[in-house]
């Protein structure tokens, strides 16, 4: 038969787990999420994806290889794009002349934009010409 003193302390060792293990286990906490969150969460993984879909036009493939940059490195940068630069960025495109002709145009000038932009920022260094504003 067991003692009582062994019951004791196997008991405080069990407590004493018990509040480990519970200490250690985060709080979840729960908050409504409401509808515009949604629409905007999913409105910017729709535009990312139209402009990742630009990237199959033939015109702007032959303008970029023209220009020496790399899909990859369009598509990355359309990728790391902010929401308030991708909504921007859309934005410019959506007021762009329909023409399919400007319209080319202006999607490659839009990714000029973008590449201005992240030199500018020490993100990248692609233009010689563009000075980093972060030093």
């Amino acid at each position: 038969m067991l003692k009582p003193s062994l019951f004791r302390r196997l008991a405080a060792f069990l407590a004493i787990f018990h509040l480990l293990l519970v200490v250690q286990i985060p709080m979840a906490n729960a908050a409504m999420i409401g509808t515009p969150e949604v629409l905007s969460e999913q409105r910017q993984s729709v535009d990312r994806q139209q402009l990742l879909g630009m990237l199959d036009d033939q015109g702007v493939q032959e303008k970029l290889l023209a220009m020496g940059v790399d899909r990859a490195q369009v598509e990355e940068r359309i990728n790391s794009l902010t929401n308030a630069e991708l909504a921007q960025f859309n934005q410019q495109l959506a007021e762009a002349p329909a023409g399919a002709g400007a319209g080319v145009l202006g999607v490659i000038v839009l990714f000029l934009v973008i590449f201005i932009v992240t030199d500018m920022l020490c993100a990248t260094n692609i233009f010689s010409f563009v000075k980093c504003i972060n030093r």
